[in-house]
């Protein structure tokens, strides 16, 4: 019998230390995960192959130079793809962990492209761009674009090169007047943005065409609630403004995106994307929509004037989103400037850069938001043509759970359990001794 207790002891004090070592394991795993969203983004990719860092498709396309690369993009498998222009440059790329893709034409000879068609006559209607994956100038005209300027822009790009692509697109390019709040003005409709700051005052980044400084905008159609006035701006050439808040502080100056639903979403900085990244952008009059980042640096020729340094998606867009804003995974990316289409149809609508803008005007995002509803506003997969992002907004919570606690529970559990042992154990032994007792002295018992 007693070699039976020390047994039963040896087992469960085996079992206590087990249990406190593995639970230990795997409470730091959950609050490892809890501290990327509930998430660790794995070592190594479907290939085995480490995951690239950060920005190394810029970096590669710096290192390598114009000559000898054609642009970047994303993979479909998150994985950045390198345009170059040999074979000892493709091999360097993928030496630093890139995809590379060798093609013909070299970025140097692109951008000299793209320089001849803002050399000539501007034609309305029409705007152009690198398309890094097909390695070719792509200029599109809509339906406003006469047959003899279509003719002659053909002319031109036979001159240029076999690599500048002519394409027909329906609808009209425009500038959408008529992101997320929307902002009324005696000329029309925009949306807010994002919120800014000097240093001093706080203000609303929008869409340059949106208004010349001195414009006056408000909350409602009908005057009432004033919000501010535009104090500077660019366009054309850029496409951007800042409207600096009447009395009082009614924002709060919080760096949030509305998403509809009374939801926001936190933005955390400013950034330029890459090609291929998914994106949101919310508007006032359609909401909020998804898509993809097709091209930057784009040209686009309005009936008002030519802005440049444009990016350029898939994301559709109506009158009145002008203004709004296009992030991604917490980043601001954007302000809605113009495009073509609608959101039943589809259509290509253009951004102005948060990054080049906040530079012109001198001004930074204001501090993010203490606790918005969503951490991160990352972007869902992109949505039909047409179609608004599904439930609603589209954009996932932070997958950790409240304060981290769902990836620490399985972990706390099994610590949990493992107090519990010796306590059992104890029960056990207890019981037994008073069993032995009643077995000894049973015979003196009435």
């Amino acid at each position: 019998m007693r070699h039976a207790r020390r047994g039963l002891q040896r087992v469960a004090r085996l079992a206590t230390v087990g249990a406190l070592l593995c639970g230990g394991l795997m409470t730091a795993s959950g609050a490892a995960g809890a501290t990327t969203g509930g998430t660790s983004a794995p070592a190594e990719d479907g290939g085995g192959t480490t995951a690239p860092p950060p920005g190394l498709g810029e970096r590669l396309l710096a290192q390598l130079g114009p000559s000898r690369t054609a642009g970047s993009w994303l993979g479909s498998d998150g994985r950045p793809v390198v345009a170059v222009t040999d074979e000892a440059a493709a091999a360097e790329a993928e030496r630093a962990g890139a995809r590379a893709q060798v093609v013909r034409h070299s970025m140097r000879r692109l951008r000299s492209a793209t320089q001849d068609l803002g050399r000539a006559p501007r034609v309305p209607g029409t705007a152009w761009a690198v398309d890094y994956a097909s390695n070719r100038v792509l200029v599109r005209a809509d339906s406003t674009v006469s047959a003899a300027d279509w003719s002659r822009l053909s002319g031109l790009a036979e001159e240029t090169g076999s690599f500048v692509h002519m394409q027909r697109t329906r609808g009209a390019l425009s500038t959408r007047l008529s992101g997320a709040a929307p902002l009324f003005a005696r000329n029309g409709r925009c949306s807010a943005g994002f919120n800014v700051t000097d240093g001093r005052r706080d203000f609303v980044l929008t869409a340059g065409h949106c208004g010349p400084p001195g414009t006056a905008w408000f909350g409602d159609a009908r005057g009432t609630r004033l919000v501010g006035t535009t104090t500077a701006g660019s366009f054309p050439g850029g496409d951007f403004s800042l409207v600096a808040y009447g009395s009082g502080d009614p924002s709060g100056a919080r760096s949030v995106v509305g998403i509809g639903g009374g939801r926001e979403v936190r933005i955390d900085a400013a950034a330029d994307p890459a090609v291929g990244l998914q994106v949101v952008r919310s508007g006032s009059t359609t909401g909020t929509r998804t898509g993809r980042v097709t091209a930057l640096n784009a040209t686009v020729n309005y009936p008002e004037g030519t802005v440049t340094g444009l990016i350029e998606t898939t994301v559709c867009a109506e009158p009145g989103d002008s203004g709004g804003p296009l992030f991604a995974q917490g980043l601001a990316l954007g302000v809605t400037s113009g495009g073509n289409g609608d959101c039943t149809t589809g259509g290509t609508t253009y951004f102005q850069p948060v990054t080049s803008a906040l530079s012109a005007l001198g001004v930074r995002l204001t501090a993010p938001a203490a606790s918005p509803e969503d951490a991160r506003g990352e972007a869902s997969p992109p949505a039909a043509a047409g179609a608004a992002a599904p439930g609603g907004p589209g954009l996932p919570t932070a997958s950790g759970g409240v304060l981290g606690i769902r990836p620490l529970a399985p972990g706390l559990l099994v610590l949990a359990a493992s107090l519990l042992v010796p306590v059992a154990a104890g029960v056990i032994r207890s019981a037994r001794r008073r069993r032995a007792y009643r077995r000894r002295y049973s015979h003196s018992w009435t």
